[in-house]
């Protein structure tokens, strides 16, 4: 007997077992009326409601629904409505502006838009064939309304998710039901994801779908607490209120927190209890080391791609090594980890980290040709298996496990030496005065490529850039350093905190027709 894996059976699952439990604690504080508290027999409602809506709109399966929305608990439910009733939803990120959503809705090919009241102004130019703010608008079709039957199919695209990498316009990602029920219970499973966790949604739903860890979440039964804009008091606020268990993000949002637990008053909550996702870009080792000494969190740091649903390795303590110091122990989990259950992680001749398994993507919406130069056989490959090419360069040390060295685009080329920018990075962040650093390639005559650190100080510092260079000197070989020093206020970020080279460099290569020296 085979059945078809779909989204439908995490809520389906939660509204059985869990009927009268709370499962959404939603943002009290946003432009629309917040649903407060509700149970899983209300949410898969209001997904039935959600589909019955697009059944009387005339949207039939497999045609694309876009939403753009901060976190919200409208959203999450959207995600099972939606998708769980055989059409597409395409979440769009909030930040973009109205041109970018413009171009996303046209190319998705979206009839139905969903607006976010608070940015229902600055999208008012992007046009749909149904428009509605989300709200009033959204929450009018009756709550029991019965919606019509979808024939399951697990390998029907349920969501197609714009990646926001170097490209001039992002690329439509196609994540079928199978892509998404798979990578949900491995993640669930890997993280001991049970019905007495609590979730906070520190990282936006629409960015791969929550990572899947709320569909994860949904099947266990366990609670969501929906936080819509991201802040480290008001995440510590919420730990300590909702007990909250589990939470997912970049680095940045480690340090946010970070920052505010030294001015936090009284005992860090959830010490011994918060399990702490991070990806988007490998977190320095003083910020592993800090999140377990001075928090008392657990640390698991995950490596993945829109493209991969997205996990595809985990790095989480283990048994081994529990009798190592802390900055030992942190060492270890600074690495990208060891592949997922059921993924296979393997190395090009050139150092590319290749990928299988059923977590990898259909394809790029409308783009072929996008999608065979992503999933091709490797040439070293004698079996012809096509492999999904990450299109960032690591190693696999003799524990299986990866680490990440660069972006192969962002590697630097300098004096004929290869400099990983990362590694850099995680020297120049070990100083306590630097709040964020960002390292870049430009141009040089003499070297072809020079080392260029961007970096943000902490409030009260008086750092120089001979200062910076001198310290780094400390910890790397001398041709790794950086040969420039320039202090921001700000370092370019997407919505997720992953710095976005592209933009970094783009003022120094301006005059250049290649982006490599």
């Amino acid at each position: 007997m085979k059945v078809a894996l779909t989204v439908n059976d995490f809520l389906r699952r939660a509204e059985q077992v869990y009927p009268h439990r709370v499962a959404v604690v939603d943002e009290p504080d946003q432009p629309a009326e917040s649903w407060g508290s509700i149970t899983y027999a209300d949410m898969a409602a209001r997904a039935r409601a959600i589909a019955a809506h697009l059944d009387a709109l005339g949207i039939a399966p497999g045609e694309r629904v876009a939403i753009a929305s901060h976190n919200s608990a409208r959203l999450l439910t959207a995600l099972f409505g939606v998708s769980g009733s055989g059409r597409v939803l395409v979440p769009i990120n909030f930040r973009l502006v109205a041109e970018e959503v413009s171009y996303i809705v046209e190319h998705s090919g979206a009839r139905v838009l969903y607006v976010d009241p608070e940015l229902d102004d600055t999208l008012a130019a992007v046009e749909c064939e149904h428009r509605f703010v989300i709200g009033g608008d959204t929450d009018a079709p009756p709550l029991h309304a019965e919606a019509a039957e979808w024939e399951y199919d697990e390998d029907a695209t349920a969501t197609i998710n714009y990646t926001s990498g170097t490209t001039a316009r992002p690329k439509g990602v196609q994540l079928t039901h199978r892509n998404i029920w798979l990578n949900a219970a491995t993640f669930g499973w890997q993280l001991g994801i049970s019905d007495r966790d609590v979730y906070l949604h520190t990282l936006p739903q629409f960015h791969c779908n929550g990572w899947g860890v709320l569909y994860a979440v949904t099947g266990m039964g366990a609670q969501h607490i929906i936080l819509r804009k991201v802040d480290g008091s008001e995440i510590l606020r919420r730990v300590e209120r909702h007990g909250v268990t589990l939470m997912c993000g970049a680095p940045a949002v480690a340090n946010m927190i970070l920052d505010a637990a030294a001015q936090w008053k009284g005992k860090i909550p959830g010490s011994g209890r918060v399990r702490i996702v991070c990806a988007g870009a490998p977190p320095p080792t003083k910020t592993i080391e800090r999140i377990e000494t001075e928090l008392g969190w657990e640390l698991i740091q995950i490596y993945g791609l829109t493209e991969t649903t997205p996990l595809l390795t985990m790095n989480r303590s283990r048994a081994e090594y529990d009798e190592m110091t802390t900055t030992e122990r942190a060492t270890k989990l600074s690495r990208a980890g060891a592949a997922a259950i059921g993924v296979e992680i393997r190395l090009s001749p050139d150092g590319e980290i290749l990928a299988r398994g059923n977590h990898i993507m259909a394809g790029y919406w409308s783009q072929p040709d996008a999608t065979n130069d992503a999933i091709h056989p490797s040439a070293d490959d004698p079996a012809g298996e096509h492999w999904f090419h990450t299109g960032d360069g690591g190693a696999i040390d003799d524990e299986s496990y990866v680490t990440i060295t660069d972006r192969k685009k962002d590697v630097i080329i300098s004096g004929g030496e290869n400099v990983s920018s990362i590694e850099v990075e995680d020297a120049v962040f070990s100083h306590p005065e630097i709040a964020e650093v960002a390292v870049i390639g430009v141009p040089d005559e003499k070297w072809g490529e020079l080392v260029l650190a961007l970096v943000v100080r902490t409030p009260a510092s008086t750092l120089t850039e001979a200062d910076v260079i001198a310290y780094t000197k400390t910890k790397l070989a001398s041709y790794k350093c950086p040969k420039q020093v320039e202090f921001r206020d700000t370092l370019a970020r997407t919505a997720t905190g992953k710095l976005q080279k592209f933009k970094l460099r783009e003022p120094y290569w301006t005059d250049h027709t290649r982006q490599i020296n």
